[in-house]
């Protein structure tokens, strides 16, 4: 029994948020839960996927939290140009993103939106990234129409192109 309670603590204290630039978790009613993010990640002009960032924003206080509420709208609004103008990721790899510079990034749109005194941090619960072509694709291949004759038939060649049959029922004619 003693061996399953600290198997499960283990597993609960690994499913914690990640902590961006050092901050915690605020004392409660000072977390304000972020709308999901959905932030390009591209390299040299190229789009490679999107980061999906699930966060919460830690004030200073409870009243702070509520002038952050009022103004999500606005932040949500500054958080989405800032993802869209710059990179989130790492320059060494895409698909990892920096979360301690995007923490920066986000803190100082919240503050010039609300005010420096009343923002403290972000906490990052979940960052996904989803490659916009995962795995093997069919980018480079040539259609089967182009690839000869080792190219097995689709299912919409095998079926004969011919029209429907006529209905032998003229439609009924319109009453005037």
């Amino acid at each position: 029994m003693r061996r399953i309670s600290v198997l499960l603590l283990l597993l609960a204290m690994g499913a914690q948020p990640a902590l961006a630039g050092g901050v915690k978790e605020g004392p409660p009613g000072t977390n304000v839960e972020m709308p999901y993010l959905i932030a390009p990640v591209s390299k040299d002009g190229r789009l490679l996927g999107y980061a999906y960032i699930s966060s919460k924003m830690v004030t200073s206080s409870p009243s702070a939290a509520i002038d952050v509420r009022e103004k999500l709208a606005y932040i949500q609004d500054a958080f989405v140009r800032d993802m869209n103008g710059q990179p989130i990721s790492e320059s060494d790899d895409p698909a990892a993103v920096d979360r301690d510079a995007l923490n920066d990034r986000m803190v100082a749109a919240a503050r010039r939106i609300v005010g420096s005194n009343k923002v403290v941090g972000m906490v990052f619960i979940a960052v996904q990234y989803a490659p916009l072509h995962p795995g093997n694709t069919t980018l480079n291949q040539a259609p089967p129409e182009q690839a000869g004759a080792a190219a097995p038939p689709t299912q919409n060649q095998n079926k004969s192109q011919t029209a429907p049959p006529a209905t032998s029922n003229p439609a009924p004619d319109a009453i005037h």
